[in-house]
């Protein structure tokens, strides 16, 4: 989800992303003369391995980019990636098949199994599961008339919410789904957790060198997004350096905690976790709050309102004594839901289980952003809607790796191997191939 921390997670299958022009062969120079008479505009195409091309370019003002491998069979993965810090750029790079992606080497498997892959930009960063259902159909359907006909979707943390919004309010769209570390249950529960715990972190930590900068106020972002006018530094530089002003007081607080285990440091820290149901460890506060502290003035403006409130609600602890939990719940602040942003969160969008095509899930059991209760969530809702033989879910352990800043090590969001990404694409597509139900020990 947020971009700029996702540097930590694990390595993917790795494809040189120098791409070069290409040499097309007379099919080739074929499907690139349709796109544009398709509509598309600034079409290039760049070299692929083993004789493909990459076919780049936009769709009413939103960039695309799709691989085809020299032997395609007309089948395509489309790809949707994760939530990125408000303020980032909505491109998305030119080659698919690339690190870049943040699709943990699963395009690149697909295009070696013969199949189209490739994405399409959003409208907007932040909050953009609207804007990635629509672009990913509209690119799907341009696929389409190029000749491709079947469609799997892949996506990773808010791209596996928006998979499951593609699967089950577009039934006929696609023929199978794959949906890595994703917000599988819906946006109230994770914002309800990533609230929570910056409520109780801005309280704990009141008065303290740990304390968050800029606004506390739940219902707004701590520090606006919008580079100043005149701002030298580049969007980039500048994107980084809010997330390192949240992100740095909370990993001081990580390392004093480190340093005494018994000390009020670990206490406050243990009991943030606790409220938001996370991890005690740096990369489990620092990634929840990043989120909640940078991203709220745009989850408001896209969803129209709050999709959370805590009125009347009675936060409980076993890190805290029942004298601190009753101080607690009188001073932490209290906000109220909008029913119309919770009408759009549940559009964009809580799942309800009644897709009707093969879904695969894949979720580290420890995920510093997007908890594994996500995932239980998902199986509970699926087997309410006694959909259960459409869903195969694989659990892995959590990895921990080296934060990008704060010299700590902590656990990964989407932190799967590239054996592991590798086996849950192979799961799907055998699934929707030959009709059987993966086995659950495919994954591991």
């Amino acid at each position: 989800m947020v971009s700029a921390l996702l540097a930590m997670a694990a390595p993917v299958a790795s494809y040189a992303e120098d791409i070069q022009p290409a040499a097309l062969t007379a099919a080739q120079s074929t499907l690139v003369t349709s796109a544009q008479k398709l509509g598309a505009t600034d079409v290039r195409s760049f070299a692929a391995p083993d004789g493909g091309f990459i076919l780049a370019g936009k769709l009413e003002g939103d960039q695309f980019s799709v691989a085809f491998p020299a032997k395609w069979n007309h089948s395509a993965l489309l790809y949707v990636h994760g939530y990125s810090t408000p303020g980032t750029p909505v491109a998305v790079p030119d080659d698919p098949l690339s690190n870049g992606t943040g699709a943990n080497g699963v395009l690149l498997e697909a295009y070696r199994d013969g199949y189209a892959a490739g994405h399409s930009a959003y409208d907007k960063a932040g909050m953009g599961v609207q804007t990635a259902t629509e672009n990913t159909l509209r690119l799907r359907n341009f696929l389409a008339k190029l000749g491709a006909t079947r469609f799997l979707i892949s996506g990773t943390s808010m791209g596996g919410n928006i998979t499951l919004s593609l699967i089950e309010q577009y039934p006929k769209a696609f023929a199978g789904a794959l949906s890595s570390c994703g917000v599988t249950d819906g946006w109230e529960s994770l914002f309800g957790q990533l609230i929570d715990m910056r409520a109780a972190y801005n309280l704990l930590t009141e008065g303290t060198p740990y304390a968050l900068p800029g606004e506390h106020d739940l219902t707004r972002s701590a520090l606006p997004m919008d580079s100043p006018a005149g701002e030298a530094a580049t969007s980039e530089a500048f994107r980084w350096g809010r997330i390192g002003q949240i992100a740095m007081p909370i990993l001081s607080l990580a390392q004093a905690a480190q340093a005494n285990p018994t000390g009020r440091e670990a206490r406050i820290l243990k009991q943030v976790a606790s409220i938001g149901g996370f991890e005690p460890e740096p990369a489990s506060i620092a990634f929840p709050l990043v989120t909640a502290t940078l991203g709220m003035d745009d989850l408001n403006r896209t969803l129209g309102g709050s999709i959370y409130g805590n009125d009347g609600k009675v936060y409980a602890s076993a890190e805290m004594t029942a004298e601190e939990a009753a101080a607690f719940n009188a001073k932490i602040q209290r906000i109220t839901a909008d029913p119309q942003a919770v009408a759009n969160a549940r559009r964009w969008h809580q799942a309800t289980g009644r897709f009707t095509v093969p879904l695969v899930t894949i979720h580290n059991r420890i995920d510093s952003l997007v908890p594994y209760a996500q995932s239980e969530a998902l199986g509970r809702i699926v087997a309410a809607a006694g959909n259960g033989k459409r869903l195969v879910q694989y659990t892995v352990p959590g990895t921990k790796a080296p934060l990008p800043v704060g010299g700590v090590e902590g656990y990964t969001h989407c932190g799967f191997s590239p054996e592991q990404s590798a086996a849950a694409w192979e799961a799907l597509r055998g699934w929707v191939e030959t009709g059987k139900r993966p086995a659950v020990e495919a994954v591991r």
